[in-house]
C-alpha cells in the first residue's frame, strides 16, 4: 500500500478516511494475509496529521477528525494482517504513529529522513494511547524524554533506540520488506494473530473504553486560544517555507 496526497503525505479527515476503508478490504479479503506500507513520494513517509484540520475550525470538525484519527490508530494497532513498514523518508509525528503500529519497521540508510512524535515542539501533546503504543516500543525512560524534547531520529539513532528494528540501504528496503513479511508469514496465522492480540489488546482497550473522553479532551484542548495561535504560527512558517 503506497501513500500517495501530495505533496508531504499529510493525514487529513479524507485521507485517513479511504486509508481505513483500505485497509478494511484488504482484511475481508482472505487471500490477503499481510501489507507493506510505503510512500510514492520521494523523501516522505507522512508528514503526519494535517495540521489545516485543527486550525480555525468548528468543535464538530475536530471531533469528526479526531475520532477517524483514533480509528486509523486502532484498525492499524489491532490488524489482523501483518504490517511492514518500509520508511523510504521523513516520518515525523503521525507518521511515526503508522509506523509504530507495524510489526516491524524497516527505514532507508539517509541521515536527512528523521522519525519520531515531535508534537511538543508544536505545543500540542500526543495522545495517550500513542504515548503507550512509543513506551511499549522503546520503554519508558527513551519514550518520556523523547516525548518531552519532541526528539526526531536519524535511522541510525531510530534503529539504536528501538523505533525502527533494521536499517537498510534505500534501494533495497522494498526487496527487505518483502523478506522480512515472508519471515513473519511462514508462521501459522492464526497463532501470529493470537499472540499479536494478546501482547497488544490492553493498550487499544485503553482507548476503547475512554474513546469518547479522549475526543472531547482533543476538542476542548485544540480549541483553546493559546493552541490555535500557535498552529497559526507553524502554518505561516510553512507558507513562508514554501513560497
Amino acid at each position: 500500500m503506497k501513500f500517495k496526497n501530495p505533496p508531504v503525505n499529510s493525514l487529513s479527515l479524507e485521507f485517513l478516511t479511504e486509508f481505513v476503508i483500505s485497509l478494511e478490504k484488504l482484511e475481508n479479503e482472505k487471500t490477503f494475509r499481510g501489507v507493506i506500507l510505503t510512500s510514492d513520494l520521494p523523501g516522505i513517509f507522512s508528514a503526519g496529521l494535517d495540521l489545516r484540520e485543527m486550525y480555525g475550525r468548528n468543535p464538530a470538525h475536530y471531533a469528526e477528525f479526531w475520532k477517524a484519527v483514533q480509528e486509523l490508530w486502532l484498525r492499524l494497532y489491532m490488524s489482523k494482517l501483518m504490517l511492514v513498514s518500509a520508511i523510504n523518508g521523513a516520518s515525523p509525528a503521525g507518521g511515526c504513529l503508522i509506523a509504530l503500529t507495524s510489526d516491524y519497521r524497516i527505514m532507508a540508510d539517509n541521515p536527512k529522513y528523521t522519525i519520531g512524535l515531535n508534537e511538543s515542539l508544536l505545543g500540542i501533546v500526543a495522545p495517550f494511547w500513542l504515548k503507550d503504543t512509543f513506551v511499549n516500543t522503546i520503554g519508558h525512560r527513551a519514550a518520556e524524554r523523547a516525548l518531552q524534547l519532541g526528539m526526531l531520529f536519524p535511522p541510525a539513532e531510530a534503529l539504536k533506540v528501538g523505533v525502527v528494528d533494521e536499517v537498510v540501504p534505500e534501494d533495497q528496503i522494498h526487496s527487505k520488506a518483502r523478506s522480512v513479511m515472508a519471515q513473519w508469514l511462514a508462521i501459522p496465522d492464526h497463532s501470529r494473530q493470537l499472540t499479536k492480540s494478546m501482547m497488544r489488546k490492553a493498550t487499544a482497550d485503553n482507548l476503547i473504553k475512554q474513546r469518547e473522553a479522549d475526543i472531547q479532551n482533543f476538542v476542548s484542548f485544540i480549541s483553546r486560544d493559546s493552541i490555535q495561535k500557535s498552529l497559526h504560527v507553524y502554518l505561516e512558517k510553512l507558507k513562508q517555507k514554501r513560497g
